[in-house]
């Protein structure tokens, strides 16, 4: 345990050359700022800018976390889609507020939001599900994720199956497959610095709108 205590203080952090986070003009809005270093980092070349860990509440009290894809984000709020049937489908179902956490590790960016989630309509939900990889259905018309698995040679079996029912009918959607828009109560923006001087924004939803101000690091 020692060596591996010694291994992970010897990496090294913030390498490379680091974005400036300017805080004298920041945007009223928190979505515009995060569209903006979201489309820097794609411009950028970041790996999968759009993963984020979506954290929500178990049904022991404890927090579940798991990286899925952004899907759209908007003055509405932020995208994500699951079968409501999961796990964590039916964690939002109980508790229905989540967080989100993108980090962009080239960049020494972070984006921490918290807000209440809600489903968005079947319509919506369904052309969700349609974009998906023909990969993507086959898997998610199971609808069994996280239930326990005996032999991968079924779980492979049964995609195939389902593979062909999308083959048959391209306009086949599993039913529990749901959007999902997290409407952010709170957004931090965080600009990691070597000398570990960072810059934190965060944006505040108030009766009048959004308030901001910055954070010691």
């Amino acid at each position: 345990m020692s060596d591996l205590r010694e291994v992970l203080r010897g990496l090294e952090v913030f390498a490379g050359e680091l974005p400036v986070f300017a805080t004298g003009e920041l945007p009223t809005d928190p979505h515009e700022l995060f569209t903006d270093w979201l489309l820097e980092a794609v411009r950028l070349g970041v790996r999968e800018p759009h993963a984020m860990t979506v954290s929500t509440t178990g049904a022991d009290g404890h927090p579940a976390a798991r990286v899925l894809i952004c899907k759209n984000v908007s003055t509405d709020g932020w995208q994500f889609a699951a079968d409501a049937g999961s796990r964590k489908g039916r964690e939002l179902t109980a508790h229905p507020a989540a967080a989100l956490t993108f980090y962009w590790s080239s960049l020494a960016r972070q984006v921490r939001v918290r807000g209440t989630v809600a489903p968005a309509t079947a319509a919506e939900s369904a052309a969700d599900f349609l974009a998906r990889s023909p990969g993507g259905r086959a898997e998610a018309l199971l609808g069994r994720q996280s239930t326990p698995l005996a032999d991968p040679a079924e779980r492979d079996a049964e995609v195939r199956a389902a593979a062909r029912r999308i083959e048959d009918d391209p306009g086949l959607v599993a039913p529990a497959w749901t959007l999902y828009t997290l409407r952010a109560d709170k957004v931090e923006f965080w600009q990691g610095d070597r000398g570990r001087l960072h810059t934190r924004v965060e944006y505040r939803r108030s009766d009048a709108g959004w308030e901001r101000g910055l954070l010691w690091p």
